[in-house]
């Protein structure tokens, strides 16, 4: 069997100071026609050139099958580490082909009435715009979302906070609504002892003018309620001397009303619907016959 030769000149080969060095898989066989050594460093080569495992393959007029085959065999590991690094070169100048036509745009021929009159260049601004999310995240990021990120470290940011979220709801300790309502009484009774215990200081520290002054204003105050012939709500309110408790103006506990009986359960089970239900349900009377008079002029003869 009579293999081609490796067509170097229709490629474009990535320089040898890039191409990863590697171990060739020793073979148990060694055939003409089979993975030689050369034929390993061809395939790496073209693969290095083009990004893709079949277009290599067809380099060396070999088969994917057996590619993938040698790349399975004891003693292989160089010859993996070489592909792997010969396909992050293919992508790179998959890039740098894309940047291109991003760039300078596509020649497409035009026809008119089944005939080529010439060409025309088009551009892609979409695939534009994509290489500059990925080469430019934190200038061109897709709105919405945090920049400097691209679309796979979107998702795993999204992925994280839903796992942050999780955890945090674990952390939390469920409170019910009793609970709120005591912890806000316990700070309402720690202020009234902190007020409690400030009272002497802050009665010792008024002047003599000052209480004075204060015991004139309540019985001034106390001259005016008489004279109103206040009640006892109106007395509540505004009296206050020095020595008034800071109780004094909580509101009176409002005793809370019974919960009301259902319908279902005055009826033995069977539920009620509401008055305005029912009245709108009940049909309306229809509504009385009209008498229509009609003129008509029979046997006119003028």
């Amino acid at each position: 069997m009579t293999r081609r030769k490796d067509p170097r000149s229709a490629r474009s080969p990535v320089p040898a100071g890039e191409l990863p060095p590697f171990t060739p898989v020793p073979r148990l066989c060694n055939r003409h026609d089979g993975w030689t050594p050369e034929r390993q460093l061809g395939f790496i080569e073209a693969l290095a050139d083009t990004g893709s495992v079949e277009a290599a393959c067809k380099a060396v007029d070999m088969s994917t099958v057996g590619a993938y085959h040698l790349r399975r065999q004891p003693g292989a590991e160089s010859f993996r580490k070489a592909w792997e690094t010969a396909l992050q070169l293919g992508v790179q100048r998959v890039e740098d082909v894309t940047m291109d036509r991003a760039l300078n745009g596509v020649e497409e021929p035009l026809y008119s009435y089944g005939k080529l009159i010439g060409t025309r260049r088009k551009y892609n601004d979409r695939l534009l715009m994509f290489i500059l999310r990925n080469r430019a995240p934190e200038r061109f990021a897709a709105g919405g979302g945090p920049r400097g990120l691209n679309a796979v470290s979107q998702m795993q940011l999204d992925r994280l906070k839903k796992q942050w979220r999780k955890e945090w709801e674990a952390e939390q300790c469920h409170v019910s609504p009793a609970d709120v309502r005591a912890s806000i009484d316990r700070k309402i009774e720690d202020l009234r002892r902190r007020i409690e215990r400030e009272r002497p200081n802050r009665y010792a520290a008024l002047s003599d003018e000052t209480r004075a002054a204060f015991a004139h204003f309540c019985a001034l105050r106390d001259r005016d309620l008489a004279a109103m012939d206040a009640d006892e709500n109106t007395r509540r309110m505004v009296e206050a001397r020095l020595d008034t408790p800071a109780t004094h103006f909580d509101p009176p506990e409002v005793p809370l009303l019974p919960e009301p009986k259902r319908a279902a359960e005055e009826d033995g089970g069977v539920p009620k619907a509401p008055e305005w239900v029912r009245n709108r349900r009940k049909k309306a009377p229809p509504p009385p016959p009209r008498t229509e008079w009609t003129l008509k002029d029979e046997g006119f003869d003028p």
